[in-house]
């Protein structure tokens, strides 16, 4: 497809404006290590929310959305779709407790929780991995999209679209490196606000191209069959075998570490918390987060996906149908603003995965184990390099990876039953840094052992399946034997923890006991009313608006009816909370 000046114009003044950004904040992102990744603790809950929200819009998400839609119908979303469960326990459980942590970066958590050389182990050893092999997987995948997205665009092959996209991420390198996260966060604003339009464009030229929604749903039942148009998965459907669903609604949301969904919050979801105002703008943040991203977002990307399954029914490469539609559907006027808009969603992610990453390696290595009395100026420097570093990490990864939903897959492979430990490492005092250790060492091995020896594909439902089970069990049993056969944390450590961080008492046994009423936390119980009701908001709003979309009207009621009586028990619960001005 051929650019015109017009394009090039559109596309050159929206990256001088990101260039803009970084050199605004770069002073203010120079003050402290505080300021360049957490903002200074100082973000209103709408742009800490909304942060989040671009980061998971990255320029691999909806082809892999594509994908899911191509090989198991709309109830394929279902692989993200069960980590709502996950987001509202962040939302109602742990977006107030990590503000009391009071930390730079979660992994940090580790010293606060724990004690000794174990624990600065478990510090040094999860803030290395997190920031280089599985970081540079997550930046690899996203680059694979937007190589793919220049390759069909641009018709260029895979090596100049790999440079094209280097040199997207060094402009991005300048945003991250030098306004630190308040640079990150202003320009995730305009860049979600690009794209979501973008996005909502596509999907109504498309469906309009197709000759409207109800002749794209006829299309699709005549070329596929009515199952791909569930939300559900039939009992015998061949896309998605109830095993794998019941895997994803039963294990994936609490078992997995996965970007943008850990269990018990982490991450750059945590980044965002740190950097929000006191608790209740970290929770209201999250919140945000969460309605946008499982609720509002995902159906412009779904209508596109089934016009691709109409018009291009034998792709090789399923996740290429939705580049595909943008080229034959968008107006020729719209060209430069649809490649400006995924590289606004390509460099809203990679901004924040910098910023992340380099956060472990400055904080939690340099600082911590290299040189604890470095300067403030020093740490910055650091920073900036390790940004760098990370970027020319995550471009060798690019080349060799070939499709973004494996990708996606085998991350969730890896990272199963390890979700266990870090949820209830806030509210078993028995938990241990061993407990983290053998959770994360045994996850690896067994997945890699089930996918490489025992030839598992996670590509497969059947055997996606399999591989989460048997990971998820191995590890919780060799987790919790490891927690049972080592000793607790030391009596001082236990306390300090507790009186800093206010968990449930319920699993603290003597040391809620000896800290007495002063840090006593109510039932976890109005908590948990408060996680279920918040799934009640995000599916009924989710499932209301797509019913809604298909002309079931009296269903898309009862969900939207569902969803107001969530909405309304929430509103009425936060005007009650108590939160602490941290």
């Amino acid at each position: 497809m051929n650019l015109t000046w017009l394009d090039g114009l559109i596309i050159s003044l929206y990256l001088f404006f990101n260039i803009g950004i970084g050199f605004f904040y770069r002073r203010q992102a120079s003050r402290s290590i505080e300021q360049f990744f957490i903002s200074g603790r100082s973000s209103p809950w709408w742009l800490a929310g909304t942060s989040m929200a671009a980061t998971t819009f990255a320029s691999d998400t909806p082809l892999a959305i594509t994908g899911m839609v191509a090989t198991g119908g709309i109830a394929g979303n279902w692989l993200w779709w069960s980590f709502v469960f996950s987001g509202m326990l962040t939302v109602f459980v742990y977006s107030r407790l990590w503000r009391r942590a009071n930390v730079v970066t979660d992994v940090e958590f580790a010293e606060i929780r724990y004690s000794g050389r174990p624990a600065a182990f478990l510090r040094g050893f999860r803030a290395l991995y997190l920031a280089i092999p599985i970081n540079c997987i997550i930046m690899g995948w996203v680059s694979l999209a937007m190589v793919k997205v220049l390759m069909l665009i641009l018709d260029i092959d895979k090596m100049t679209a790999i440079l094209a996209v280097l040199c997207l991420t060094a402009i991005t390198c300048t945003i991250s490196g030098l306004a630190g996260l308040q640079g990150v966060l202003i320009a995730d604003l305009a860049q979600f606000a690009l794209m979501g339009s973008l996005s909502v464009a596509l999907a109504n030229f498309a469906v309009v191209g197709a000759g409207g929604l109800n002749a794209l749903i006829k299309s699709v039942i005549e070329i596929r069959g009515e199952a791909v148009l569930g939300f559900f998965p039939d009992f015998d459907s061949p896309w998605m075998p109830m095993s794998t669903f019941f895997v994803y609604m039963a294990v994936n949301w609490w078992a997995t570490w996965y970007p943008g969904a850990e269990p018990g919050g982490g991450g750059f979801i945590a980044q965002r918390m740190f950097s929000a105002r006191n608790e209740r703008h970290s929770l209201l943040a999250t919140l945000w987060f969460n309605i946008v991203h499982y609720a509002l977002r995902p159906w412009p990307w779904i209508l596109v996906s089934l016009v691709s399954l109409v018009a291009y029914p034998d792709l090789s490469d399923p996740e290429s149908g939705y580049v595909l539609v943008m080229i034959d559907y968008l107006p020729v006027s719209a060209r430069g603003l649809m490649i400006a808009g995924f590289a606004a969603a390509f460099m809203s992610t990679i901004s924040t995965l910098l910023n992340w990453g380099a956060s472990y390696l400055s904080s939690d290595v340099y600082q911590r184990f290299i040189n604890p009395a470095a300067s403030e100026r020093d740490l910055v420097t650091t920073s900036r390099i390790a940004t760098i570093l990370l970027a020319g990490i995550a471009a060798i990864v690019t080349f060799y990876m070939e499709s973004i939903g494996g990708a996606w897959k085998l991350l969730l492979a890896t990272g199963a039953g390890t979700g266990g430990v870090l949820i209830l490492r806030w509210f078993w005092w028995r938990i241990n840094a061993w407990s983290e250790v053998s959770a994360m060492a045994t996850a690896f091995v067994v997945s890699i052992v089930l996918q490489l020896q025992m030839k598992y594909d996670t590509d497969n439902p059947d055997d996606f399946a399999i591989v989460m089970l048997w990971t998820v069990s191995v590890t919780t049993l060799v987790w919790v034997t490891v927690t049972l056969l080592t000793g607790p944390e030391p009596y001082s450590k236990l306390m300090q923890f507790y009186k800093r961080v206010h968990p449930y008492p319920l699993f603290w046994g003597p040391i809620a006991t000896a800290a007495g009423d002063k840090y006593f936390r109510s039932s976890p119980m109005p908590d948990i009313a408060y996680w279920l009701t918040g799934c009640g908001l995000i599916y009924g709003a989710l499932f209301g608006i797509g019913k809604l979309l298909f002309g079931e009207l009296a269903t898309s009621a009862a969900w939207f009816a569902l969803c107001a009586v969530c909405s309304w028990s929430i509103h009425s619960g936060l005007r009650n909370m108590k939160f602490s001005d941290r």
